[in-house]
């Protein structure tokens, strides 16, 4: 026979214990405001600002050559995450990349993200934590400015 403990366990929903509430928390990052992990729609905001901007200068320089976007896109992305942490979408919309941790990405981390998020796959997966495979391979992580 059923009783209501039974009952119980089912009603209550599963056991979250183990979830974060938001993302960000296991990486001991803050909810909100600075610190805290840029949310998708900044993110696809900030790329396709800089891939607005990649198509622009290869219309002009490569007669909107397609791997020449591509090119112009990598080349901005490695001089300006490698040497100011942010490109000019992440920057006009307040958001900045950084390892976990705080320090600067580096050019390094910098060369290595953009070349995964060139292969577009690792910019469309991500964990709870709103990383990619770009990110996780790098320890590092956009968060807002």
């Amino acid at each position: 026979m059923v009783d209501r403990k039974d009952i119980g366990s089912w009603l209550s929903g599963p056991d979250t214990s183990g979830i974060s509430k938001y993302p960000g928390e296991r990486l001991g990052l803050p909810e909100a405001g600075s610190g805290s992990i840029a949310r998708a729609g900044r993110r696809i905001l900030a790329i396709c600002i800089d891939w607005g901007l990649a198509l622009l200068i290869s219309n002009y320089a490569f007669g909107g050559d397609p791997w020449g976007t591509l090119a112009v896109f990598a080349a901005e992305q490695i001089l300006l995450i490698g040497t100011l942490g942010y490109s000019i979408g992440h920057r006009l919309l307040g958001i900045h990349v950084v390892r976990l941790g705080g320090a600067p990405a580096g050019p390094l981390a910098a060369l290595v993200r953009t070349i995964l998020l060139c292969l577009v796959i690792p910019a469309v997966i991500f964990d709870p934590d709103h990383r990619g495979p770009h990110d996780k391979a790098m320890n590092t992580v956009l968060v807002r400015m």
